[in-house]
């Protein structure tokens, strides 16, 4: 979501205060946002044209597949549709474009299984999952848990909203390691957090005890929620999620207020 909503902020340079938009020119500046892109189509809806001055879109529309926002992350499918977007047409003849009014986009994603483990190969996201992990098990365990290292990572989607995530746990300096087999279900509360349902953690085929996972579940429910990103003039609500045995989808609306543009 972090990367939609900054994705979502650089929409603002699609006018150019010298001229017209057309939808190539804004299908190339969107292009700069991502690694590499395998698809992409973006039209520019504005009627009469000379909006486009006046630092005014009727709506911007993007459909993309096979886009890396960075190295080995993909996201399989890509679609984003804006209400109309205003800015402030003083500091868009300046060269420095800011929003006027509130921008407003609903936006569906779709991640493969497949382009899940590709990013779990990435030493950038499993840095992440690592210190979502360590925050997750709040303070008093945090000095304990960073002796370990996570290894392998792979995940696997299941029916009924469920996935199961497979790891290695390793101790410095141990060369032995230990299998770790987490499963759950994931439920959106208010559109703005997940939260897991009935989650099980197995080491080495040992079950991990309810009391020991149930503070771990809450804690990494409190670091995905939404709220967080309302500091930065963002608000974001998941409209729909959606885990099949190939893929996830989602379907989100994305809101950047004029008084902090990114």
């Amino acid at each position: 979501m972090e990367f939609l909503t900054i994705f979502l902020s650089s929409l603002i340079t699609l006018v150019s205060p010298v001229g017209f938009v057309v939808d190539r020119v804004a299908q190339n500046t969107i292009r700069k946002q991502f690694k590499s892109v395998e698809q992409l189509e973006v039209r520019i809806d504005n009627a009469p044209s000379y909006q486009l001055i006046q630092g005014r879109v009727d709506r911007v529309r993007i459909a993309g597949r096979g886009l890396f926002p960075a190295q080995d992350i993909r996201l399989d499918t890509l679609e984003l549709e804006t209400d109309p977007i205003q800015l402030d047409a003083r500091r868009l003849r300046s060269g420095k474009p800011k929003l006027e009014k509130p921008l407003r986009a609903g936006v569906r994603l779709v991640i493969t299984q497949a382009d899940l483990n590709r990013a779990l190969r990435s030493p950038t996201v499993l840095k992440r999952l690592t210190s979502l992990g360590i925050s997750a098990l709040g303070q008093q365990n945090r000095q304990r848990s960073q002796r370990y290292s996570l290894l392998n990572p792979r995940i696997a989607l299941l029916a009924n909203q469920r996935l199961q995530i497979q790891a290695e746990l390793q101790e410095a300096n141990d060369p032995q390691t230990l299998k770790i087999v987490a499963e759950s279900g994931l439920e959106i509360i208010a559109g703005r957090q997940l939260r897991l349902i009935n989650p099980t953690v197995r080491l080495d085929d040992e079950a991990v005890p309810e009391q020991v996972i149930r503070p771990i579940a809450n804690g990494i429910s409190e670091q995905a929620d939404l709220r967080q990103l309302e500091k930065s003039g963002i608000t974001a609500r998941i409209l729909q999620l959606n885990v099949t045995e190939t893929q996830i989808n989602v379907a989100a609306f994305v809101q950047l207020a004029p008084e902090k543009p990114r």
